[in-house]
């Protein structure tokens, strides 16, 4: 066993470096042209991020002074949620890479050609010269035969040199053509400026003040598709991320849910209950969000307060302030409290006593009788561990069957005992909804129920998604909820 659960952990933290790694590649290597500063604060910034997450979870867990859980816990947990879907992100564009690369034209212009050099043959101004039959049919008789050059400005437009007698040299030796240029250039005197072609139609005139851009200076095509898909999900996994955080700071929504009995007496139809669970206060979530859950609670007047576990992340010490205001819960037939598998990790007896000191009654395998239907709650599956496990037959053992029966258990699993003891409508919570898409997917294959209403047999089930959130304040695709289930008589 322990053979299997090393291998299970190398497998994860293996895929964890693979996918930061693959992250670095994709935002910061592939997305500059060589080592340098960026890369190196991108990869400060992947590893500082986990460090920052790893510690918010192991001094939460540990119960390190609660301002040091408070410090960690924000970035750290918001990492979490924002390297996800960084990832996600990331790897939906990988399609994109190859189909941008054809569309769009190479970055790289063709070079434009220096002012000051050689212009090509086609825009090179013909010089006017004259050979020696030429100067013989103007009845001239030069010292100097002068080659035909077409590259090198005419003699016509200069009448000093015209005039000057120089020394006479092969026209095919390239030391004697330097002993020409040499000689012209003394005759000359001062250089004057030099004679520049005039640039071909349609190509940008050179400016001294704004030269243009070098070829090097502009990204590659690779480069510039890289830089542009690396922005485009990083804009995406942050918008996910801000939306998400803003949806579950503000509060959790009423929804209402209609759940007919076939034992409901008439007399109670339109029976509400308000559920409410996964309320998650910690280091994150704390009075003003405990104050938003009661006000919510409270606005719905509802006949009865369920409170389905997970209430706290933390002990009474650091959280006994946080959790005050539920003492202002209001129902008609008071708020009721069953344990979570969370109240386990942060002293469950001690919390079980507080919220009944803030006015809530704890149901512990405990059943009590409501004018028309009996309501029974059970402890969370994880305390057994502490000896404190689920009692069905303490809760249900000797309750009239002819009563409908409403029992509050934190977990979906449980259902299946629910619905051996003959249970009409079970209300959890635990799943958050997946909380974090695609997280759905991993809730689904570990409970019967991720958030609704559906039936087993005779027995129905309502789960929650829960009012706040655990590890990242954040919520996507599955937005927090206080349910008011109103109970429906079939007669």
């Amino acid at each position: 066993m322990v053979v299997v659960l090393v291998l299970v952990a190398l497998l994860v933290v293996t895929g964890v470096v693979a996918a930061n790694w693959y992250l670095w590649r994709r935002l910061f290597r592939d997305t500059t042209r060589g080592p340098g500063p960026v890369r190196r604060a991108g990869a400060v910034l992947i590893a500082g991020g986990w460090l920052l997450a790893v510690g918010a979870l192991v001094a939460e867990r540990a119960g390190a002074p609660f301002w040091l859980q408070r410090t960690l816990a924000w970035p750290g947990f918001l990492w979490l949620a924002l390297v996800l879907y960084l990832l996600l992100a990331t790897l939906a564009t990988e399609p994109l890479r190859p189909v941008l690369r054809r569309l769009l034209p190479a970055r790289h212009p063709e070079p434009a050609p220096d002012p000051g050099g050689p212009l090509p043959a086609a825009q090179t101004p013909a010089r006017e010269t004259r050979t020696a039959d030429e100067a013989r049919s103007a009845d001239e008789s030069p010292s100097v035969v002068e080659p035909s050059f077409a590259a090198e400005p005419s003699s016509a437009a200069d009448p000093v040199l015209s005039r000057v007698p120089l020394p006479a040299v092969e026209t095919q030796s390239g030391s004697g053509r330097l002993a020409v240029d040499e000689a012209k250039t003394a005759a000359a005197g001062p250089a004057e400026p030099e004679l520049k072609a005039p640039p071909a139609p349609g190509r940008p005139v050179p400016s001294a003040e704004a030269a243009p851009p070098s070829p090097r200076d502009l990204p590659s095509r690779r480069l510039f598709v890289s830089r542009v898909v690396a922005g485009g999900a990083a804009a995406v996994a942050l918008g996910t991320v801000g939306h998400g955080t803003y949806g579950v700071l503000r509060g959790p929504r009423v929804k209402r849910v209609t759940v007919p009995l076939a034992k409901l007496p008439r007399a109670a139809h339109g029976f509400r209950i308000a559920v409410v669970s996964d309320v998650h206060l910690g280091p994150v979530l704390g009075r003003g969000f405990a104050q938003k859950v009661v006000d919510t609670v409270n606005a719905t007047q509802p006949d009865l307060i369920a409170v389905v576990g997970d209430l706290v992340d933390g002990s009474v010490k650091d959280l006994g302030p946080a959790a005050a205001p539920l003492a202002g819960l209001r129902a008609r037939h008071g708020a009721y409290f069953v344990t979570g598998n969370h109240e386990y990790f942060s002293g469950a007896e001690q919390w079980v006593e507080e919220v009944r000191r803030l006015g809530l009654r704890p149901l512990e395998n405990a059943r009590t009788e409501m004018p028309a239907f009996d309501l029974a709650g059970v402890n969370d599956v994880r305390g057994e561990s502490e000896g404190q496990g689920p009692d069905f037959e303490r809760a249900l053992g000797d309750r009239d069957t002819a009563r409908a029966c409403v029992l509050l258990a934190h977990q979906p699993v449980q259902i299946h005992e629910a619905v051996r003891r003959g249970v009409d409508l079970q209300l959890s919570g635990h799943t958050h909804g997946g909380q974090l898409w695609p997280g759905s997917l991993l809730a689904a294959a570990a409970n019967p129920t991720v958030a609704g209403l559906e039936r087993y047999g005779d027995t129905q089930l309502y789960v929650s998604r829960g009012a706040g959130a655990w590890g990242p304040p954040t919520r996507v695709g599955a937005p927090s909820d206080i349910t008011v289930v109103q109970l429906a008589s079939q007669h």
